[in-house]
């Protein structure tokens, strides 16, 4: 199960949002949205967690490019939304997407391979042996785009479970966020 929460920054403060994601196809459809959120073309940081499985953060800053974040590339392409992120974050088409969508078992493993173990760090060194062109086990992404907000790179790095609550903290917006949960 997804949670996906709209947070846009105001001049007095944060004004967070529950998002439905039911139309939201590509990463353009969820910048559009947060666009629509945004208060007179300020921030708007959108945040999607399935199950404290992964996270991802997206910023939004008027018509500038979204900035993306992923916890756990690797867990996140197994289920629909991460999938679209880690996609465009590895600049895949859809073609790719659909390929990799094949192979993935009604529960969102690939079929035959148990569920990976979210201790396990990344080493991309492996790729070259294995063969892997997948999103690694680990952090995707722009991870200081909430340095200026507050959040720095390091300490993004380093959450896990009830991310987006330390997150909203740091923001101080706690209670807006946890208002909409």
């Amino acid at each position: 199960m997804y949670f996906a929460a709209l947070l846009a920054r105001t001049e007095d403060g944060w004004e967070a949002s529950d998002t439905e994601l039911d139309n939201v196809e590509t990463l353009t459809d969820l910048a559009d949205l947060a666009r629509e959120a945004a208060v007179d073309d300020d921030t708007v940081v959108a945040f999607i967690e399935q199950e404290d499985a992964w996270f991802g953060v997206i910023r939004v800053d008027g018509e500038d490019d979204p900035r993306v974040f992923l916890s756990n590339a690797a867990i996140a392409a197994r289920s629909s939304y991460g999938a679209m992120l880690t996609d465009e974050l590895l600049g895949r088409d859809d073609d790719d997407a659909t390929d990799d969508l094949d192979s993935l078992d009604l529960d969102g493993t690939e079929d035959g391979e148990p569920e990976p173990d979210n201790d396990v760090e990344y080493d991309t060194s492996l790729d070259a042996v294995n063969g892997s062109s997948g999103p690694p086990f680990g952090p995707l992404g722009d991870a200081a785009l909430l340095d200026d907000l507050g959040v720095g790179e390091k300490e993004l790095l380093a959450l896990d479970g009830d991310a987006l609550s330390t997150i909203a903290d740091s923001l101080g917006c706690t209670e807006v966020l946890e208002a909409v949960r």
